[in-house]
């Protein structure tokens, strides 16, 4: 798949994977619809990109700010949702503020970004869905409360997508990266195995984007180490990651 002369809209822009991805993507002839909910930083972007780009801030927390951005997009071919909030939380340790803010933002954030979209690629039979996941979103992994919930969530939301869009035109993708160094992930006190840089993180996204395939888990084989986790008795679980 060539990416040239297409348009995307990749939420979730300014840091991290999103920023490693837009300049990939901005590399390969994509043009970009840049989003997050800091301005200055999608500016700085947009400055380093080689391609065509267009800057567009968006709240995910408010719906009248993602429909604002939705009315002056325009025709897309694709999207690529990435954008997260991250705390580490323990149930024990419960912070109510951030558990509704990592389901706002990661989870709900994600229909009101498709809710923008989703008219005109069924009008078409024409788009392009690319939804981030996490091998965090696997199973219930201790002190995962609400990031691991939020990222479980859009993971379904995903498979659901897949079974329904089943047309020529519209493609349906969810990439579940593992551990990437980022802000958020500094903010982890245990050891992060195979942790990815962002760029690593985005080549991958890149290779599986180009392809026909609708799942992609990475770094192997970590993510099938992970993968697998589903078929353990809750003891084992309990007792690797416990």
């Amino acid at each position: 798949m060539s990416f040239v002369g297409k348009r995307y809209w990749l939420v979730g822009a300014s840091e991290g994977l999103g920023r490693a991805l837009a300049h990939k993507m901005s590399a390969a002839g994509a043009e970009l619809v840049i989003s997050a909910r800091s301005e200055s930083r999608l500016k700085e972007l947009a400055d380093e990109l080689s391609n065509k780009v267009q800057v567009m801030p968006l709240d995910l927390a408010d719906g009248a700010s993602v429909a604002r951005v939705g009315a002056d997009l325009g025709r897309v071919d694709g999207i690529v949702f990435l954008a997260s909030v991250y705390w580490p939380m323990h149930a024990s340790q419960w912070n109510g503020a951030n558990a509704i803010a990592m389901a706002e933002i990661n989870f709900t954030g994600l229909f009101r970004v498709l809710d923008q979209v989703m008219e005109q690629f069924l009008e078409r039979d024409a788009g392009h869905i690319v939804i981030t996941g996490s091998l965090s979103g696997t199973r219930g992994f201790p002190g995962a409360i609400g990031y691991g919930a939020s990222k479980a969530g859009i993971m379904s939301l995903a498979e659901s997508l897949y079974a329904d869009l089943r047309t020529p035109g519209i493609r349906v993708q969810l990439s579940s990266p593992g551990f990437i160094k980022t802000r958020q992930t500094d903010k982890n006190k245990f050891r992060m195995p195979f942790i990815m840089s962002p760029d690593e993180a985005a080549e991958h996204m890149m290779r599986h984007m180009a392809s026909n395939r609708f799942k992609s888990s990475f770094p192997r084989p970590y993510s099938w180490f992970v993968s697998s986790s589903q078929f353990w008795p809750h003891w084992l679980f309990s007792r690797i990651f416990g």
